[in-house]
């Protein structure tokens, strides 16, 4: 785990003029990157670093001299049209990138010279996926999600008895993984009928899933598993992340292999990725309540005990197509935070995903699972704020919702904050649903 250093510095100061109010989820001490171009043109995309509601074009940066040694080995990696040959360098490099930044950015710099004409305005830019995603595992960390929704299901069991042991996750599809702003289109599958005869057509019963994902940085040897002490070091970074979920699909279809339509049609990301560095900061002690059983060894540590957690806060936001119409903003939905709402912590889902010797890659996505917080207006889905749709919630122009509806559009929001540290965000996350084919 990293320890706090001059580039977390809650003094420091940009000359980026605007990586200074105080609700910018860009300050100087956060540097998240990402993979973007100047929108409707035909550049190429390239690596980039968030100051304000600036870009750090990183394949320009380095072309002009801006950095040296390993932090320009590490600037040219993050220069093509996805990150992963930086998440494969390490923390090493990405630390020395880092703090090349800093420094760079800080007022007074004498680099600002050469770096001032390069920045490319946020508003003007369009974003890919962060990394080339070979594989993406889903897990289920929110215990709070899983009670509430194994209430729906089993109101006098919620918890399997494994829960409490073992990190749950299933493989995902890392194809249909879209960055955000891109449509989610209703998707279609069976769904239950009556009696065994199902019926088909578009889901009705589409949902979000409040995640954050991480981004694994080098990987492992086939048959190596990654112990938990050195977990952390895998993990380039975290973004947020909305796993899509068409609830009526998937109760139909997913005995006895699991979920598979219900949660295929599309998973989006966010842009941004903020580093584990940039979170050293908000790292909180980490323990299951007393009473649970404690996680065997491979899945256990001093330092995850010490600082596992993060403190991250969790929002959702929702406005249908008929707000937008109006003018109206978005209405928030949920406010939780990720440290009440995981049971486990990314450390251990590294070390779990290859304790049988499975190898991660460089780009990899780890989902989290739904972060809910153990009240109500702390869920992370539709299905549990609406009781499974027997509960639908009005919004402020009188528009009631159990699930959502064709032009809706769901966003995700986090940032971190505490007293003697900077205020660091995670940008936005956002898909709108649009009608399934027919």
């Amino acid at each position: 785990m990293y320890a706090i250093n001059e580039t977390h510095d809650p003094a420091l100061r940009s000359w980026v003029e605007p990586a200074n109010a105080a609700d910018t989820d860009f300050p100087i001490q956060n540097l998240p990157f990402a993979v973007f171009r100047r929108r409707g043109s035909d550049e190429a995309f390239r690596g980039g670093v968030a100051i304000g509601d600036r870009i750090v074009d990183l394949a320009a940066a380095g072309g002009a001299g801006v950095f040296s040694g390993e932090a320009a080995t590490a600037a040219q990696a993050a220069s093509g049209d996805c990150l992963n040959p930086l998440m494969a360098l390490g923390h090493r490099a990405w630390s020395a990138l880092r703090l090349a930044l800093s420094r760079a950015l800080r007022e007074g710099a004498a680099e600002r010279s050469k770096l001032e004409p390069l920045l490319v305005e946020q508003s003007q830019a369009e974003y890919t996926l962060p990394s080339r995603i070979g594989d993406y595992t889903d897990f289920y960390v929110g215990i709070h999600h899983a009670t509430a929704v194994g209430k729906l299901f089993r109101p006098d069991n919620p918890l399997l008895p494994n829960y409490k042991w073992v990190p749950i996750g299933y493989h995902g599809r890392a194809s249909s993984v879209v960055v955000s702003g891109h449509p989610i289109r209703r998707p279609q599958g069976q769904t239950r009928g009556s009696g065994d005869t199902p019926q088909f057509g578009p889901s009705q019963r589409v949902d979000h899933e409040l995640e954050l994902g991480f981004l694994i940085g080098p990987g492992n040897e086939l048959g190596e598993p990654i112990p938990i002490a050195q977990a952390e070091a895998h993990i380039f970074g975290v973004a947020l992340f909305n796993d899509w979920s068409a609830r009526d699909i998937q109760p139909w279809e997913y005995q006895p292999l699991g979920p598979f339509l219900a949660k295929n049609f599309g998973s989006t990301i966010a842009p941004w990725v903020v580093t584990m560095e940039a979170l050293a900061p908000f790292r909180v002690p980490f323990a299951h309540p007393e009473g649970d059983p404690q996680p065997l060894p491979y899945l256990d540590s001093p330092a995850n005990r010490e600082q596992g957690g993060l403190d991250i806060k969790l929002e959702t936001w929702l406005q249908t197509g008929a707000m937008r119409k109006a003018g109206q903003p978005p209405t928030r939905l949920t406010l939780g935070n990720a440290s009440e709402a995981a049971y486990w912590t990314a450390a251990q889902l590294v070390a779990h995903h290859t304790v049988n010797g499975c190898n991660l890659r460089p780009g990899d996505l780890l989902g989290s699972g739904t972060l809910s917080g153990p009240n109500p207006d702390q869920a992370g889905s539709m299905l549990e704020l609406t009781v499974g749709g027997k509960n639908p919630i009005t919004l402020p122009n009188g528009e009631t919702r159990s699930f959502f509806a064709d032009g809706d559009t769901l966003s995700l929001r986090a940032w971190c904050e505490r007293d003697g540290a900077r205020r660091i965000g995670f940008g936005e996350c956002s898909g709108t649903i649009v009608a399934a084919r027919s």
